[in-house]
């Protein structure tokens, strides 16, 4: 622990060592803005690792309240000698990733579960029941039935609907007994998305329109890290609990339900080529649902890149050219999400392009004729008595 004259004098020696260097280099860093960046790291540094050589040495065992207070024979004289502490260790280097990359995973499975992969395998179970289905021992037969078998000991539908409300503020279901919803999650994500979004359109606008390709970007690192710090804060305060067993327990289950879909036996109950011409035939045939898949797929896949992302440490990196490097990984998901979002609210999905069969009676102006005649024109008028029945 340092003493008080060394510690505020660490600043002043800092800001000299700055003033030199800037003397020093003169004209270059006017041709060349990027050594300002360079000198700044390179004493950042140095302060880093003297900090770091410092680490434990001459600490007390009371904090250096005795020698501030005076007590024993080696109480120092002067108020410059005593011990002060730097500070503490921040609040952003605590975060655990695991539970950050516990809600990445749980964003991807509501996306699927809101597209309907588990209301279409609920379907599956109840037409394969009901002998509906054409198929009995084939590899989808066999799916359904295993699917049903491990339902039982599997997180049940409220409960994942109450794990999306408690972390994302999603669905109208309720939290659950004791817990919170968390609507505050989905403006942090969309302005973290924009943000980050903005910052390489600015970045792409200065590269055009600068003298030198070397110039700073017009881009601000600090709003992206502002952004990403709480919306990465929000997501450790809600994902306690069972979330991280639910996740794991449920993209089991969303493996297994497209293990089905794939199934030879249950692609051609229905024509399909794949898993998700299924879903889109049995939403479209038995909930006359149009469903977004491949916007809300890609939502999917996008929104957990970019939750991964902040369970790292990059978001902490105050260097322009290390934070760029790191933030271009999630440049393209950013952008592609935005789009996605925007093209759910300003377009309808397009149904398959297949008749609906509906269940039960058909319309009253479709139904067949019931085989009686009709009462005769003139008994039907003038309020005369109806005619006899032709039939008994």
């Amino acid at each position: 622990m340092p003493n008080k004259s060394d510690y505020d004098q660490r600043n002043d020696r800092i800001a000299a060592l700055l003033q030199n260097s800037i003397e020093a280099l003169g004209p270059d860093l006017v041709a060349n803005p990027q050594l300002a960046e360079v000198l700044n790291r390179m004493v950042d540094d140095q302060v880093r690792q003297y900090d770091a050589s410092q680490n434990g040495k001459n600490q007390a065992s009371d904090g250096g309240l005795a020698d501030l207070i005076g007590l024993g024979k080696d109480a120092p004289a002067d108020l410059g000698q005593t011990q002060v502490s730097p500070g503490v260790v921040d609040y952003d280097d605590t975060v655990i990733s695991e539970r950050i990359l516990a809600t990445a995973d749980l964003y991807y499975i509501y996306m699927h579960e809101r597209l309907g992969v588990f209301r279409v395998m609920g379907k599956l179970q109840e037409l394969f029941k009901a002998g509906t289905l054409r198929i009995s021992s084939g590899e989808g037969a066999y799916g359904l039935y295993r699917f049903d078998k491990h339902g039982i000991l599997r997180y049940h539908m409220r409960d994942r609907l109450r794990a999306y409300k408690r972390v994302f503020g999603y669905t109208r279901s309720d939290p659950g007994p004791g817990a919170r919803s968390n609507p505050e999650f989905h403006g942090l994500f969309q302005h973290f998305i924009a943000e980050t979004a903005k910052y390489w359109r600015d970045k792409r606008i200065s590269e055009v329109i600068r003298e030198r390709a070397t110039d700073p970007t017009f881009g601000s690192i600090a709003i992206v890290r502002r952004a990403g710090l709480d919306l990465r804060n929000n997501m450790k305060n809600s994902s306690y609990g069972y979330i991280n067993v639910l996740r794991i327990e449920t993209s089991q289950a969303l493996a297994e339900s497209f293990k089905v879909l794939e199934s030879p036996d249950v692609k051609a109950q229905f024509g399909a080529q794949n898993a998700w011409d299924v879903i889109e035939l049995v939403l479209w045939q038995y909930f006359h649902e149009a469903t977004y898949a491949s916007t809300m797929n890609r939502m999917a896949v996008t929104g957990r890149d970019i939750i991964r992302w902040l369970a790292e440490p990059f978001v902490l990196r105050t260097n322009r050219t290390d934070f760029e490097t790191l933030l271009y990984r999630i440049a393209e998901p950013a952008e592609e999400w935005i789009s996605s979002e925007e093209g759910m609210r300003l377009t309808r999905p397009t149904p398959p392009p297949r008749g609906v069969y509906k269940p039960g009676p058909p319309p009253s102006g479709l139904r067949p004729p019931s085989g009686a005649r009709r009462d005769p024109v003139f008994s039907r008028s003038m309020g005369l008595m109806p005619a006899p029945p032709i039939m008994g």
